[in-house]
């Protein structure tokens, strides 16, 4: 029974925290006394199923949920599972694994001369290219960048791109793209 109480008041407090509330507004929320919710977060509580749906609709959950076993919070992807997409001699890794709506930030390894066209993404896109090392050009609508290390382009990811190194070592860029919603 220790366990269920103690999931109890990590997982209230952990929801709580997530929705960046303070324990007075939650408990405003829920129609609880501000002390109660307190109680609950110590894992000392214990409540009545009333006081338990108020807690669980307030905080937009299932009662399981309330005194499950907490769920991690973390993800570790090593470097070696992740994948890799292969464009001439450009390699292309999303940098952040999970799908993120409407948003696409990758990392480009561009070896000493190498180049990638770029493509075009929806109308109204926005794309954020960033060098991290080496020298990296950025070729968009008729014009050259240089982007040096710490430098951002920002332009339209509807047009026409690409992206070159010239240089004689690897150059790195990151690729932020927040992609414009389709029509329907």
């Amino acid at each position: 029974m220790d366990d269920v109480a103690s999931n109890l008041g990590n997982n209230i407090r952990l929801l709580r925290e997530t929705r960046g509330l303070t324990q007075a507004q939650i408990a405003k929320i829920a129609g609880v006394p501000r002390p109660t919710w307190a109680n609950l977060e110590s894992g000392a509580a214990n409540p009545t199923l009333a006081v338990m749906i108020k807690v669980a609709d307030a905080l937009q959950v299932s009662l399981e949920e309330l005194i499950s076993p907490p769920r991690t919070t973390s993800t570790f992807f090593a470097a070696a599972d992740l994948p890799i997409r292969k464009r001439g001699k450009v390699r292309i890794r999303r940098l952040i694994p999970e799908s993120i709506a409407g948003l696409e930030i990758e990392r480009i390894e561009l070896p000493a001369g190498a180049s990638m066209t770029g493509i075009p993404h929806t109308p109204g896109t926005r794309e954020y290219c960033t060098c991290e090392s080496g020298e990296v050009q950025v070729s968009e609508s008729g014009q050259i960048w240089r982007l040096q290390p710490g430098d951002v382009l920002a332009f339209r990811g509807d047009q026409p791109h690409g992206y070159r190194n010239r240089g004689q070592t690897a150059a790195i860029a990151y690729s932020v793209i927040a992609l414009a919603p389709l029509a329907r």
